[in-house]
């Protein structure tokens, strides 16, 4: 396989002569609610970060960009702003014309989209909607002889939650491609992640190019496969560090606030023009459609994909191809938030750079030594900085290719390999701690039924068919709570939260009829109870975990005569589509699955009950990625369940001796077993089925 690596090189320019006070006029945007009205005007500058080619590996590009056909192209769900419009192809076309009403009569037009040529492409994403608004849609086909009649009337409703909204403006180098379709769904996948993970009321305005040169003609420099330009302001320290704190919502805040310093680092702090609105500053757009400030400029940020870079539009990436997506994540988040002083113009700190650790309690915000990203004052490494000058120093230091674990941000990435933010990643707990509000969050251990941030015990007695939830504070037992008395020929499989009211729920099993179901909880209290989809004969529901990051927990299957595991894709009971996984290794179960490198990625967890092996099996969705060998257990020990419990992000392992009834946990930091503690010890009769 060929392993084609790339460095973010970024450059913060904060370029003499475009500096400009921008006041409150310019504070109006939709969803902007929070902003404060007697904020001061601050300084805004233009902030500039590329992503180039590893010199070492090659100095240009293969001569040709893998795009998939049209038919092939996966359109997005819609998100609170877009939503993207499709129809099929007719036979002659030169082109088609788009119209789009919130009626379906169309007595009216949205703005832009009437008697619309949207060239000779089958899909386009329709922006700057509002959100839970339905809006119907149709096309008309056009050849040499002039236009055809009207296609049928297509209906649609944009995301109706609340929260962050990214409005994407798609520039003509976009619109204008062959291929407009296949780029603008990667772009509007890349704003779905976010927009899902974060639950801030306000909206950010991207411009999106697909060019070879910047927005203000320039070529990009050699090797460079993607550019943000950004509005970056210069913020009194005492100021953005009260609007930090008083924008505390989640436990990262709690945590991370703890942490900040008691005397300024510098004179000042540079967030980007939307970071600082997320913590309720006066920091409007400003960037112009040349990338330059200007009074009344309409964008945050612009993203440039260089059009000759190899990318791949579709996943998984080829081999010697780049993912797109990843690209475009990426860049998204220098544009909302992340990046450092380092490297770049200036003392003045940068919002990340107040979570830059090389010990705990010393902080680092120096090129050298190491420097890592912390939340608890240093004492949880969750990822560490790059500090080679070749790429970003507001990147994470990455490994050689292929990496075990792919972060969005790593300074340097690889062909044939993806990941996308989530809010366990490193990228979603950082934009969480400089402002950005993380929404739906998973429940540390996927069962937590009292709310206390710690994982229980839920129990099951095989004679009675009753349930029980034990409430502990680690590995200590608090109190317990009698659950819902299974009824007969049902099996309980799994828990986790699959109508995200922030109460986990069973999930069920029939072997006889291979029929699931899920019981609502709350707490230890059976509410209702739904149906789930039926098992295909010769597989069982052995875990749940939510694999594409939607939120909703999906089933992990196996079949025990092919060894071979499967990802049910659900939307709380409800089916949605299905993958294949890795097949397992004769010898070896699958006990669970969670997060274990904190890539935003599930990973399976194995157990061999003979040799009493464990191993990780990391994955990419439903893709194996690689795999590690964990600690060896002691003989009449069986690794049973995992979670976090000491709630360090990381899961550990939950053993049980059936000869004494007694329970352990053992702490673990990835694969690597930190240290062990008994847990409580079962009555006789009982088993433990979760975490």
């Amino acid at each position: 396989m060929l392993q084609m690596g790339f460095s973010i090189r970024g450059a913060i320019i904060l370029a003499g002569g475009v500096v400009l006070a921008l006041g409150a006029s310019n504070t109006n945007l939709t969803g902007q609610n929070h902003l404060s009205g007697v904020s001061p005007a601050f300084e805004a500058g233009v902030g500039t970060h590329q992503t180039g080619i590893e010199l070492q590996t090659a100095p240009g590009f293969p001569s040709a960009t893998e795009m998939p056909a049209q038919g092939e192209i996966e359109i997005p769900a819609p998100t609170r702003s877009t939503f993207m419009a499709s129809w099929p192809s007719v036979n002659g076309a030169l082109g088609y014309i788009l119209d789009v009403s919130t009626s379906d009569s169309f007595s009216s037009y949205v703005d832009g989209y009437h008697d619309l040529d949207v060239g000779n492409v089958t899909a386009r994403v329709v922006a700057g909607l509002n959100r839970g608004r339905t809006y119907y849609y149709r096309v008309r086909a056009y050849g040499a002889t002039g236009p055809a009649s009207y296609s049928a009337v297509m209906r649609i409703t944009t995301e109706p939650t609340t929260g962050l909204i990214i409005n994407p403006t798609f520039d003509s180098s976009i619109t204008g491609n062959p291929n407009a379709a296949a780029i603008e769904a990667v772009i509007n996948r890349a704003i779905s992640h976010h927009e899902s993970l974060f639950g801030d009321p306000i909206t950010i305005q991207i411009r999106f190019r697909y060019s070879t040169n910047g927005p203000d003609g320039t070529p990009l420099d050699a090797g460079t496969i993607a550019q943000s330009d950004f509005v970056i302001y210069q913020i009194p320290w005492s100021i953005y560090i009260d609007a930090l704190r008083a924008d505390a919502r989640t436990s990262n805040d709690s945590v991370a606030n703890a942490s900040l310093p008691a005397t300024a680092l510098s004179p000042n702090i540079r967030p980007r023009s939307a970071g600082g609105r997320a913590v309720g500053l006066d920091t409007p757009p400003a960037m112009l459609p040349n990338g330059t400030i200007g009074q009344g400029g309409p964008y945050d940020g612009i993203l440039t994909l260089n059009s000759s870079a190899p990318y791949q539009f579709t996943r998984p990436p080829g081999p010697g191809t780049l993912d797109a997506q990843r690209s475009t994540e990426h860049e998204v988040d220098e544009i909302i938030g992340l990046g450092s002083r380092l490297g770049h113009n200036g003392n003045d700190v940068h919002p990340q750079d107040l979570f830059s650790w090389s010990s705990p309690g010393v902080r680092n915000i120096t090129s050298s030594r190491t420097r890592y990203f912390s939340i608890n004052g240093g004492a949880t490494n969750i990822v560490n900085f790059n500090q080679n000058p070749d790429g970003d120093f507001g990147d994470w230091l990455s490994a050689a290719c292929p990496q075990a674990h792919p972060y969005v941000q790593n300074a340097f990435g690889c062909a044939g390999q993806y990941s996308d933010i989530a809010a366990t990643s490193p990228e979603g707990i950082n934009l969480d701690v400089v402002g950005y509000d993380l929404r739906n969050a998973p429940v540390p251990a996927g069962s937590d039924f009292n709310g206390d941030g710690h994982p229980d015990y839920v129990l099951r007695n095989v004679s009675t068919r009753q349930t029980a939830i034990w409430y502990l504070n680690n590995n200590v037992f608090i109190s317990g709570a009698y659950g819902p008395t299974l009824v007969a020929g049902w099996d309980l499989r799994g828990v986790a939260d699959f109508n995200r009211d922030a109460h986990p729920d069973y999930a069920l099993l029939n072997p006889a009829t291979d029929q699931t179901a899920i019981w609502y909880l709350s707490g230890p209290t059976f509410l209702r109870g739904a149906h789930g989809p039926t098992l295909p004969s010769g597989w069982e529901l052995v875990a749940t975990a939510d694999f594409n990051g939607n939120g909703y927990p999906d089933y992990v299957l196996y079949n025990s005569g092919t060894r071979r595991t499967a990802i049910w894709y659900l939307n709380n009971s409800v089916f949605v589509s299905g993958a294949y996984g890795p097949t397992l290794p004769a010898g070896w179960s699958l006990v669970g699955a969670a997060d274990f490198d904190r890539n935003g990625h599930t990973d399976y967890l194995l157990f061999n009950s003979i040799t009493r092996q464990t191993a990780i099996w990391y994955l990419s969705g439903p893709t194996f990625v690689t795999g590690a060998y964990g600690p060896t257990l002691p003989s009449g020990w069986e690794l049973v369940a995992t979670a976090d419990f000491n709630g360090n992000g990381y899961p550990d392992y939950v053993l049980y001796n059936a000869s004494t009834d007694q329970t352990a946990i053992w702490y673990m930091n990835n694969a690597v077993f930190v240290s062990g503690a008994f847990g409580p010890t079962l009555p006789p009769g009982w088993s433990l089925v979760a975490p």
